[in-house]
């Protein structure tokens, strides 16, 4: 590169940026996630646990994590040239929520992480996104001591929309989390091209 300009004389191509929201209950892999696939070392506000917090925060089912996401998790990725993701992880416990609003502002679309030991813990999500028109995709993190159920029964459970994607997936993988990524993207682009007012012939 020389000032800028491609060595073909053209000028760099300026990537378009999008923000994806990670959200799910807490001490379901947001922040797995976002460190496996970002390019950068991933933004963390993560405080340890402490006694005074015991009475409030639901540790059943995740009772060996000892640190929360405070505020948010931020990492970036670029899937092509002209692509680029910002990744932005909500706090997962309830305490934390008011910072949703503000971190959707912009918003693309979401992921919604699942665990199958604890699905009541991603309702909350479900709601917040459906209530905002945000378009998501639940992924469904597999865990390996966590049982195995058929997609289909996981979104009865959910009680999700047909046009509602699921998938499973394993945070801790960058391909199966690109997979979830690109399957959010075009998700939204879809749902962004259905709302377009139709143009009379």
């Amino acid at each position: 590169m020389i000032f800028g300009r491609s060595e073909r004389g053209k000028p760099p191509v300026e990537p378009v940026t999008l923000k994806i929201l990670v959200a799910g209950g807490f001490g379901v892999g947001k922040t797995t996630l976002v460190g496996s696939v970002s390019e950068i070392r991933p933004l963390r506000t993560e405080e340890y646990l402490t006694e005074a917090g015991r009475p409030i925060d639901d540790t059943s089912g995740v009772e060996g994590k000892t640190t929360t996401t405070v505020a948010m998790d931020f990492g970036r990725i670029t899937l092509r040239e002209d692509l680029v993701l910002y990744l932005f992880g909500t706090p997962g416990q309830e305490r934390f929520w008011f910072m949703w609003d503000e971190l959707s502002e912009g918003a693309l679309g979401a992921v919604v992480l699942a665990d199958t030991r604890r699905l009541q813990d991603c309702f909350a999500a479900i709601d917040y996104f459906e209530r905002r028109s945000i378009p998501f995709l639940v992924g469904v993190n597999c865990f390996e001591d966590a049982a195995r159920y058929p997609v289909e029964d996981i979104r009865g459970a959910l009680d999700l929309d047909d046009d509602v994607p699921l998938v499973l997936c394993d945070a801790r993988d960058r391909e199966s989390v690109k997979e979830v990524l690109i399957g959010v993207v075009q998700h939204a682009m879809a749902q962004t091209a259905d709302r377009r007012p139709k143009v009379p012939t």
